[in-house]
């Protein structure tokens, strides 16, 4: 008998300030690479249209409307429930294949 595979939760946390531009490239590209994964992209008093794009790419959107990368994060910890974190910046400053090479090698890419 095969006994049932159980995935780790996977969520990339991403905090927006006006990223409009790159955000929907950096979505993508943490979907592709981490398929299981549920990536989220929060509000942080943004002027432009970043959460229309990211919603448009797949993510999760959330709000903060305390301003700061450190009220967003914070934010981002309270609300979301995963077995592993990943923090990006949604200017594509990070290689999104980066991340599983990062992670304890108890997590095999089945159990991602």
């Amino acid at each position: 008998m095969t006994e049932p595979t159980t995935y780790a939760r996977i969520a990339v946390l991403i905090p927006c300030y006006n990223e409009e531009l790159t955000i929907p490239k950096v979505v993508r590209d943490f979907r592709e690479a981490l398929p299981r994964a549920v990536v989220y992209v929060y509000d942080n008093n943004l002027h432009d249209r970043t959460c229309d794009v990211a919603c448009a790419a797949g993510a999760v959107i959330g709000f903060e409307t305390l301003q700061g990368k450190g009220n967003v994060i914070r934010r981002m910890f309270a609300d979301i429930e995963a077995d592993i974190y990943v923090i990006v910046d949604g200017d594509d400053t990070y290689d999104a294949a980066a991340p599983p090479g990062s992670f304890p090698p108890f997590l095999t890419a089945s159990s991602m």
